[in-house]
This record gives C-alpha cells, structure tokens and sequence, in this order.
C-alpha cells in the first residue's frame, strides 16, 4: 500500500563517534534517498525529477560533525515523500479525495506552494502524484516517518540539555543557486536563519557568519530563508534552546540537474567540520536558560 515505508534503511539515523563531548546537535531533514517502489509507481515523475527536492548530500557535508563529539540526525526517506520540517499536517486538501480532518492545517503559506507535509510538487514545480491521494496515506506516512524523526531529535535535544544545560541544534539545509524570480539572481554561498533573532543567542549566528566569512564564503541572514518549523518550533533562547538554520548554495557542490559531486565538497567537509568546532567555542553562560 502507498504510504507504507518498506525500504530496507530505517526512517531516521543517527551518527555519533562515542560519547557526545559538545552541547551540539545537527539535523538533516531532507537529504534522505531511500526512494521506495510504492512511491515511485504512484508519482507521474522519473527518478531524478523526484531528486529536486532532495537536500543531496547535505548529510555527507555535515559528516564530520559525529567524530568531533556533535550528533548528527539524518532523515533516511526523501522530502518529496514527507517533509520533516513542517507541521505534521500541512496538507493540501485538492491533493486528496476525501474530506481533511479539522485540525489539518490547509492554509499555511508553505502548502499554498504545493509544499507541505506531503508535497503536491517538487520544488522546480512539477506535480508529483498521478492520481490524489487518501487522507489515510498522509496519516500513515507521518505516523511511520515523520513521527520518529521528531521523536529522535527531541530526544537528542533532552539529552543534551540535560547533560550540559542548554543546546544548540544546527538545522541543515540546501538550496537552489539562484531564485526562481524574473531574472534568477544568483544566491549568496550560505543563508543563515534564526527567525530574525527569535531563535537563537545572536552569538550564535554570529559565530557560524564569521567562521564562514573566514572561510572565504558569501553570507546573507534571514533572506531568503528565515528559518523553518524546526527552527522556531525548537529554538527557544529563553529555555537554554537554540536553533539555527543553514543553507548551503547546491552550486558549490554539485551540478544542480545531473546531481554530480564537485570537488569542493571535499573542502566544505572540511569547512563544516570547522563550523562546528567554532560554535563548540561559544561562552555557555550566553547560552543556558535565562
């Protein structure tokens, strides 16, 4: 039945060296490619058409976080199946043939795009699904997926509030190089989002804007991307919670239409790594609970 997860990987993992020796966490909601058959015969969509909502390989930049004590979660199925950073029910109700129950939140921005919990398109535009969808399928879907993943990373953040009395999640992302507005302007290297400071220590963003300035990088704040569900649903300075949202310019990386790693993923590994070294530095009396 479509909505089921039946791939062999499980729906979320996460990748730890040992014990946790930084109050860090890191997710990656969409960089998830376990494709299942059921999905793929109830989409009108090839495989790689499917792949542009991916956050491809975000999960590998970010890979040396584990060995320098910061968990990172990933995300195994793909966005364009459930998004993990939304509500749990952002859905469209032209998507599917029966009445959506009340508490469905039809009306948010997000699924006025075509992009809630479960996408109508992928995010050059083309519609997903041949046929609309049950209300039953959506509820299944985030009962398996999307449930867990929020699941394992309230569980992490617990953990290392607990242990160091506070936290920072780094919520990681990719986007398109340039806007899909007339003329296509190209995108700064990485767009940090803290929901106009309301997430976050502003040290925090700080931190991340300077380590990556150094680095050579472009920066831009809160535009085009503020932050998402997960930055201000989990990002709560006042508690000891922080959260900031990353996005990473897929052009420095890969090739946009045929996926292909470039070489400089190699280096942004390496630069990641020293991202989170630097917010690793931050004075914790900033960032423990008002």
């Amino acid at each position: 039945m479509d909505g089921e997860f039946h791939g062999a990987i499980p729906p979320v993992e996460v990748l730890a060296d040992g014990g946790q020796a930084v109050p860090l966490v890191l997710a990656s909601p969409h960089s998830g490619k376990d494709y299942t058959a059921e999905f793929l015969a109830s989409s009108r969509l090839d495989p790689l058409t499917l792949r542009r909502s991916e956050d491809s390989y975000v999960d590998e930049i970010f890979g040396a976080a584990p060995e320098r004590g910061a968990p990172l979660l990933r995300a195994c199925f793909p966005r364009a199946f459930v998004d993990a950073n939304r509500e749990p029910f952002e859905l469209d109700p032209a998507m599917f043939e029966d009445l959506l129950p009340n508490f469905v939140n039809s009306h948010s921005p997000r699924v006025r795009v075509g992009l809630g919990t479960i996408a109508r398109v992928v995010a050059s535009g083309e519609e997903i699904y041949a046929r609309k969808l049950r209300f039953s399928e959506a509820a299944q879907r985030i009962e398996r997926l999307y449930r867990p993943y929020h699941r394992t990373l309230k569980q992490l953040l617990a953990a290392t509030q607990e242990k160091f009395g506070f936290v920072l999640l780094l919520d990681c992302h990719s986007m398109p190089s340039a806007s899909g507005d007339k003329g296509g302007r190209e995108r700064a290297d990485f767009v940090l989002g803290d929901c106009h400071g309301t997430a976050c220590h502003p040290v925090v963003t700080e931190t991340v804007q300077q380590a990556l300035a150094h680095r050579g990088y472009s920066v831009a704040l809160n535009a085009p991307y503020a932050g998402g569900f997960t930055t201000a649903h989990y990002g709560k300075p006042a508690a000891g919670s922080h959260c900031l949202q990353i996005e990473i310019n897929r052009s420095l990386y890969m090739d946009e239409r045929s996926f292909e790693r470039k070489p400089l993923l190699v280096r942004l590994i390496e630069d990641m790594g020293e991202v989170v070294a630097a917010l690793s530095t931050v004075e914790p009396g900033l960032l423990k609970p008002a």
